[in-house]
């Protein structure tokens, strides 16, 4: 029987883990580290990059490099968190045949699904590798607050890589189970998770090993994402007013 793998598909990193006996190990993929970035790129020669790969020519190509695509999965064209998305990338937001939000490349149209597909699609190859066995099941988390679309977009795009996912769960559950909260007594608990694109906090209720979320709040734009572009944006001023130049 072949190993379910989990995967964490974040906004900024994603990273794949197996169960190795009754520990969890958090596989190294093919650069030698625990977290891959959530990026795809397409070059003018017509390849396809993902990972670190495409980050590292993310400079010099930052309209055909997509990143942080996790805030558009699940989401109609018109939310007023697209229309906020599409003031802070470069690439191009559209909308999709089926009024989602999807990406733009040249002339070619992709879901988020299919986006999140490619990331996923390494997170499988990663664990391949490691496993030295084909991979066809997995479980993947989802931040608490994603609804039935984002939650089914998160599945389709699993389908997309190959991979049957056997269940979506909850990051703020996920954390718990981490820690092993599941086997201290029963009661309420807060997950706080701060991310590369999201902050949000998940009030939880344990009771009997079970994890039923009780609320959950947050900022789908509040992340190391938006740190980074505040203090761009802070240098970017200073230069400008000491240089008189504009570096954006």
């Amino acid at each position: 029987m072949s190993k379910v793998i989990g995967i964490d598909l974040g906004t900024t990193n994603s990273c794949v883990a197996v169960m190795d006996g009754k520990d969890v190990k958090v596989i190294e993929n093919a650069e030698g580290v625990r977290t891959t970035p959530s990026m795809v790129a397409f070059t003018d020669a017509g390849e396809r990059l993902t990972g670190l790969p495409a980050k590292r020519q993310a400079v010099t190509n930052p309209e055909h490099t997509l990143f942080a695509i996790k805030r558009l999965i699940g989401r109609r064209y018109d939310d007023k968190m697209v229309a906020k998305d599409k003031k802070l990338v470069p690439y191009k937001i559209t909308k999709g045949d089926n009024g989602d939000a999807w990406v733009e490349i040249d002339d070619s149209k992709y879901s988020p699904s299919q986006i999140s597909a490619f990331i996923l699609q390494k997170m499988k190859e990663t664990a391949e590798s490691y496993l030295g066995e084909p991979v066809s099941q997995a479980v993947i988390t989802v931040p608490a607050y994603f609804n039935d679309s984002q939650r089914q977009a998160t599945k389709d795009a699993g389908k997309i890589a190959g991979l049957e996912v056997l269940r979506i769960i909850n990051e703020p559950t996920a954390a718990a189970l981490a820690y092993g909260l599941e086997k201290k007594e029963n009661g309420v608990i807060a997950v706080y998770d701060l991310g590369g694109g999201t902050f949000d906090v998940s009030v939880l209720e344990i009771g009997d090993g079970v994890f039923e979320v009780k609320s959950t709040n947050g900022d789908t734009f509040l992340g190391g994402e938006d740190f980074d572009k505040q203090i761009i944006d802070y240098l970017a001023d200073e230069f400008k007013k000491e240089q008189q130049i504009d570096l954006r």
